[in-house]
């Protein structure tokens, strides 16, 4: 039986093969599979002209591993984005932002030709919901964003101590049920004073590499 960390670090080897042309500009995400991916990415290092990286960790590591690192308004549109996921459905609809990063990564993900994420088998679920759900928030509309969330039927709480890269807040809304996750989506995105939240459903991946102990089995919709 392969531990959780084995099963990141074969399904971070499997998404190299996606790195299969030359002067590619990448985006690369955040989160724990991302950092097994940040340190196999020197294999393909030869094909990569830069990256675009979704939090300033993931920067700190890419430089760290020799990697160019420019703003996305640098660089135009992009080839490739790989990221992780909190949970996937097996339409690809994703919840992320469990690192905070949420909004970079829904930009990057807009950006780029090609989104594939990459898992292991327990972030597979049927219903997007048991992992709360993280909304990025202007500060000064905690409260109202709040209320706004628990209409929705969640329950929303501050995550305590945390400030996103963009200089805001994140609230995760616990036991959501998204039944139609694009739906619900929009409905939080127009709550004055959300800035992102992490259902990835419009944006949602071109294909899930999900390691298991059979395999890497690839899931295209």
């Amino acid at each position: 039986m392969s531990t959780q960390d084995e099963l990141k670090h074969k399904v971070a080897l499997a998404a190299l093969d996606y790195f299969d042309d030359y002067d590619m500009v990448v985006g690369i995400g955040t989160g724990s599979t991302v950092n097994c991916l940040i340190d196999v990415l020197p294999q393909v290092k030869n094909r990569i002209e830069a990256c675009v990286s979704s939090s300033e960790e993931t920067t700190k590591r890419l430089k760290e591993k020799g990697f160019v690192v420019k703003e996305l308004n640098q660089t135009g549109p992009l080839s490739l984005y790989i990221d992780g996921a909190d949970e996937c459905d097996t339409h690809n609809r994703l919840i992320k932002g469990g690192g905070g990063a949420l909004t970079r990564e829904k930009i990057i993900a807009a950006a780029s030709d090609k989104f594939i994420c990459i898992v292991d088998e327990s972030k597979m679920v049927n219903i997007l919901g048991c992992f709360p759900l993280p909304v990025e928030v202007i500060p000064m509309a905690q409260s109202h964003v709040g209320r706004a969330l628990a209409k929705l039927g969640g329950q929303p709480e501050l995550r305590q101590g945390f400030t996103t890269d963009n200089g805001n807040i994140i609230i995760d809304v616990h036991n959501l049920k998204i039944i139609d996750p694009l739906k619900l989506e929009g409905e939080i995105n127009n709550i004055a004073g959300v800035v992102c939240n992490g259902i990835f459903a419009h944006q949602k991946s071109y294909a899930t590499l999900v390691a298991s102990s059979k395999g890497i089995k690839t899931q295209k919709i």
